[in-house]
């Protein structure tokens, strides 16, 4: 049988089962939307991309392609920076279920919705959703993964707020996690392992009054701005949650941006942001009041999509001397300036969430460093994933065994056998369970001789 042949046979089936409008093959007009990724070096181009509406034709759709012998990858939000997505013979799109609707203190939304479609929907009910700091993201994508964000010290993960979900399993059944607490639990930071997440249902916190903004500081402050941003994560209350760039910014050229929210009581919010601006000598200062969708807004104008991106990850317990001389130094010796090195602050209710509650490995207090290789498609990928293996490889004598799951690749093996931390043997044998074909790809898991080691 050629290649083409289990195409054919899928597109058949799904064309009986599905009307012809929810398919896409190279050439048609609609495949280059749905096959476009947030990082503009992925260049995969699948054979067929579907567009299900409803967890009912995401279910036909995966029986057909089993049925077919074609692999399966699932596109939600496109910001997988690692190309996941569309790695399939059929890709799954997951872009016509975005709708979200508030239901009292949760909200309900389409597989394919995105943090900034759930952020919208929030905000005239008066509540804010734990999220990272990017509007396009997907939202399934971000909460299977973990969910590092600004309002982490008083909501938590990402993960941490996933209360239900409807998933399409590899044999095509659509089931609930209501009826399965595994599920949700392997779901809750262990990625898209295990089967399509059509519908998610999330926790959504009041907002008590937001204030958050980025503060520039001189490069030439580098030393004493993260000396004092340890001494301040080492302290801060759960209210205050902050992140740090070393980065390049426009018409001010190397320099560190600090972000810094706050998400606690209003009447401690001055106190908090005073500290943060103390941390050196202010270029620049959008703190103010604020919404959660202004503020998300700001974190998306600084990441443009299309960018060609290598990304890489450790997670660090102490910001040290030790630590902050090796991060100043690969800084200043970054290859162009989209390459630069962001620091997440985990802590506050994100560290006391009970440990058997979900997969994510890491409760401790600490810091995960996001090593960033942005260039633009004309640039050498090779002097910038050198220079971000040259700074993970660095860390890796001060860092935490494992690292992020949604920033790790699957030839990382160490890391990733230690990224579940504890959880790893449970995760595994939830794949087993769910997906014992290995269906599903996303975040990579540990392999049976990692855990035997």
């Amino acid at each position: 049988m050629s290649s083409a042949q289990p195409i054919a046979e899928l597109a058949r089936r799904l064309g009986e089962r599905l009307n012809a409008d929810r398919l896409s093959h190279p050439g048609d007009p609609s495949y280059a939307g749905t096959t476009t990724l947030w990082n503009g070096a992925v260049h995969s181009r699948p054979a067929l991309v579907v567009r299900p509406r409803t967890g009912a034709e995401t279910a036909a759709a995966v029986t057909s392609a089993r049925e077919s012998g074609v692999s399966i990858s699932v596109r939600g939000g496109g910001h997988d920076w690692a190309g996941r997505a569309l790695r399939g013979g059929l890709v799954i799109d997951l872009g016509s279920m975005r709708g979200v609707q508030v239901e009292g203190d949760a909200a309900v939304l389409g597989g394919g919705g995105r943090v900034g479609d759930v952020i919208a929907a929030a905000g005239p009910y008066g509540m804010n959703v734990a999220a990272g700091t990017a509007g396009a993201v997907g939202m399934a994508g971000l909460t299977l993964g973990g969910g590092y964000g600004p309002l982490l010290g008083t909501a938590g993960l990402a993960a941490d707020n996933l209360l239900a979900a409807e998933v399409v399993l590899a044999d095509g059944r659509l089931v609930s996690t209501e009826d399965d607490p595994e599920l949700l639990w392997a779901l809750r930071g262990g990625g898209g392992n295990f089967g399509v997440v059509t519908s998610l249902r999330v926790r959504l916190h009041p907002d008590r009054g937001l204030v958050g903004g980025m503060v520039v500081f001189p490069w030439q402050e580098a030393s004493t701005v993260l000396s004092r941003f340890a001494e301040l994560i080492a302290e801060a209350p759960d209210g205050l949650t902050l992140l740090l760039e070393m980065t390049v910014a426009p018409g001010v050229g190397p320099c560190l941006v600090v972000v810094p929210v706050w998400s606690g009581d209003p009447r401690h919010a001055d106190a908090a942001m005073a500290q943060a601006m103390r941390l050196g000598t202010p270029l620049a200062n959008s703190v103010a009041a604020t919404t959660q969708k202004d503020l998300w807004g700001q974190f998306d104008q600084s990441v443009p999509t299309g960018m060609h991106w290598d990304l890489r990850t450790r997670n660090i317990a102490e910001l040290t001397t030790e630590v902050t001389d090796l991060l100043t130094g690969w800084a200043e010796s970054r290859p162009g300036p989209g390459a630069g090195i962001g620091l997440r602050q985990f802590h506050g209710v994100a560290t006391r969430t009970g440990a058997d509650d979900s997969a994510f490995g890491l409760r401790s207090s600490h810091l995960a460093v996001e090593i960033s290789a942005g260039r633009g498609a004309d640039e050498d990928p090779a002097a910038y994933r050198a220079w971000a293996d040259g700074v993970s490889n660095a860390l890796a004598a001060f860092a935490v065994p494992g690292g992020y799951p949604n920033f790790l690749l699957p030839d990382q093996k160490e890391q990733v056998a230690h990224a579940y931390g504890s959880h790893a043997a449970r995760l595994v044998a939830a794949k087993e369970l769910y997906d014992p074909a290995h269906i599903f790809t996303a975040t990579p898991l540990p392999s049976h001789d990692a855990l035997n080691n």
